[in-house]
């Protein structure tokens, strides 16, 4: 099983940015509409709200998935999606991104459980 990177950068230009470190939680995917087909592992648009996701694979168009990529959306990477209107907004480190539909569902993800902090 892949894990996300705990000290991923934000992006190529912004290498001293690291995202805040998770670590993957045993707990099959649960969505809104109920657990996923595949343990672990959703589209992103099956998602809710306020989740931290780790992107698992780009199931889109070449140019699709080079563009996410460019964007800072590609595999291996932490997200978190902060709604779900007629768009999908994702906190990508320190931007937000809205998502159609058609592009959030060729975006596999699996859920994330952020470390706690020591009393």
């Amino acid at each position: 099983m892949m894990v996300c990177r705990e000290s991923l950068p934000c992006n190529a230009r912004t290498r001293g940015l690291p995202c805040a470190a998770v670590k993957t939680d045993s707990k099959p995917c649960e969505t809104p509409d109920g657990p996923c087909a595949a343990p672990g592992v959703c589209p992103l648009t099956r998602i809710a709200a306020g989740t931290e996701v780790c992107i698992k694979q780009l199931a889109a168009s070449p140019e699709l998935r080079a563009r996410l990529r460019e964007l800072g959306m590609g595999e291996q990477r932490r997200i978190k999606l902060l709604s779900r209107q007629s768009n999908l907004i994702c906190q990508v480190c320190n931007a937000r991104f809205g998502l159609s539909e058609e592009v959030a569902e060729s975006i596999w993800v699996e859920p994330v459980a952020r470390d706690t902090e020591p009393d």
